[in-house]
């Protein structure tokens, strides 16, 4: 019996000279690569509302809002990964991993979740950006309905957690000092029927 031929492992110089070329997001995790794009219509209307409403309170307040092609430093997790935005009311300093500016203090990231990327953001890549010393808040924003769960960091060990399902809510970030409504982050998103994936009785 013939054995399955095994995946081929990159190296992180391999992946470093893929990502450099690419104009797609590539993320890398232990020999593996992964695209980060391919964004649904959703993901876009959000993103977008995002850079125009968060990104001119930002501005007015002196800070600075990140887009998704930004890499984040990830002590925990190297190189770097990509959150689909984040920003910081400190200087932005950067510095260069595999000949690219990688972004080292964000205080605030943003995820927006999909079916195939929602386990990995609200588990393992959370967990992993909790290494960036200076990251202290989260905010992931689901696309089929109005859900945003946002983590505030009390200390090391503990995060508080608060869950938004209206659309006239705000949310308060509290890093970046200022605030943005669902209506907002919303807006133009059109919300599909949700089902619950139960078998039903025969």
């Amino acid at each position: 019996m013939m054995s399955a031929q095994p995946k081929h492992k990159y190296t992180l110089e391999e992946y470093l000279e893929m990502d450099r070329q690419s104009e797609e997001r590539l993320e890398y995790w232990d020999g593996e690569i992964f695209d980060m794009s391919g964004a649904s219509e959703e993901h876009g209307e959000i993103e977008a509302n995002l850079a125009i409403y968060l990104g001119r309170r930002l501005k007015e307040g002196g800070c600075r809002i990140f887009l998704a092609n930004t890499r984040l430093k990830v002590p925990s997790l190297p190189p770097y990964r990509y959150g689909d935005t984040s920003a910081s009311c400190k200087q932005a300093q950067f510095e260069k991993i595999g000949g690219v500016d990688v972004l080292t203090n964000s205080s605030l990231v943003i995820e927006i979740l999909s079916k195939s990327t929602e386990a990995y953001d609200r588990g393992l890549k959370f967990s992993h950006y909790k290494s960036i010393p200076s990251f202290c808040e989260y905010l992931l924003i689901a696309q089929e309905l109005p859900h945003v769960t946002h983590y505030i960091k009390q200390d090391e060990r503990v995060w508080n957690q608060r869950e938004y399902t209206q659309l006239d809510e705000v949310v308060q970030l509290v890093s970046v000092r200022c605030e943005i409504t669902l209506r907002e982050l919303y807006e133009s998103v059109t919300f599909q029927e949700i089902k619950p994936r139960l078998r039903p009785l025969e």
